[in-house]
């Protein structure tokens, strides 16, 4: 189970290492919407997002038998960029699956930091791959996030937005695999259970969504967005039920939303963030969410690492 106390140890576990993120005043969308929003700056994490919380949480609670063989995880970059690089903290060898259409700014970074990158079909492709190389090579898999401790991990992003934002009413957060909304949804109930929690999705790959709809995890059988951190093809066990029990709304929005997006955080807010890290951006920028009449608005800014030939595409 995860709870308050959880996340709390993560914290704690980890803050010699990783630092608190700022939280950014937007101030156009501050004058739009005529109340503060503040976009919590997880770009300025360790490898570039909010994974190297989950990653280093993990690493620094695993036992010698886990870490034993290596480790081996599935991703579309940011979760093998902050396990690549925890585990060379802790001297442990990573073999990652990426889709073929991973970004290579990604692959590139994980390779540096001394990570096996394979690149292998589709995100379904990917998985097929890895559960075959656990048994192959006895690696321990690490859920990019699907496991408590990940969860944990991430969730301190929600334990500093209380601390940074106290006159906070709602945090719109991405919504991928469910991991970072599930973990900041623990802290929210446990600590301000009025604040409204809404998770953003890409039209393209809402596997939230869908999920709540089956009424558990269900894989959607296509993706299709520009949103590649955020395209997971069903969600988890684990962060399924946090999010029914702690998120307010899911809002999706398309592609040209998500643009726009990013072309307001490149031009307006002077943030290169990639595009999954703009889907909250482009629901306020599209009312796509009702918000609570007062209060501050946060909007977590998941990530920035996208290389010169994927940001000439939201020039």
């Amino acid at each position: 189970m995860i709870d308050l106390a959880r996340l709390q140890q993560a914290q704690a576990r980890i803050a010699d290492t990783l630092s608190p993120t700022p939280l950014v005043l937007d101030h156009p969308l501050t004058e739009r919407l005529g109340r503060r929003v503040w976009l919590k700056g997880e770009l300025f994490q360790r490898t570039g997002s909010f994974k190297a919380r989950g990653a280093l949480n993990w690493l620094r609670t695993a036992g010698s038998e886990e870490l034993a063989g290596g480790l081996g995880a599935v991703s579309a970059g940011n979760h093998a960029l902050g396990l690549a690089w925890a585990a060379r903290q802790a001297g442990v060898p990573v073999t990652i699956v990426m889709p073929e259409n991973a970004s290579p700014f990604k692959v590139e970074g994980s390779r540096e930091l001394g990570a096996e990158v394979i690149l292998h079909g589709d995100i379904n492709d990917a998985w097929n791959l890895m559960h075959r190389l656990v048994e192959e090579r006895g690696l321990t898999l690490v859920h990019p996030y699907d496991d408590e401790r990940i969860v944990a991990g991430q969730g301190t992003v929600g334990l500093e937005i209380l601390e940074q934002c106290p006159e906070a009413t709602t945090i719109l957060c991405p919504v991928g695999g469910g991991g970072l909304i599930g973990g900041i949804g623990v802290a929210t109930a446990s600590l301000r259970p009025s604040l409204s929690l809404i998770g953003v999705e890409p039209a393209g790959a809402a596997s939230m969504a869908h999920a709540w709809a089956r009424g558990g995890p269900a894989k959607l059988e296509r993706i299709s967005t520009c949103a590649k951190s955020l395209a997971a093809a069903i969600v988890g066990e684990h962060t399924y039920p946090l999010s029914r029990r702690n998120v307010r709304e899911l809002v999706a929005v398309d592609e040209a939303a998500i643009h726009r997006a990013m072309r307001h955080l490149l031009y307006r807010a002077k943030l290169a963030a990639e595009p999954g890290a703009a889907v909250g951006v482009a629901a306020l920028l599209e009312a796509a969410v009702a918000l609570p009449p007062e209060g501050d608005v946060v909007v977590v800014i998941t990530g920035g690492n996208l290389g010169g030939e994927e940001l000439e595409e939201f020039l």
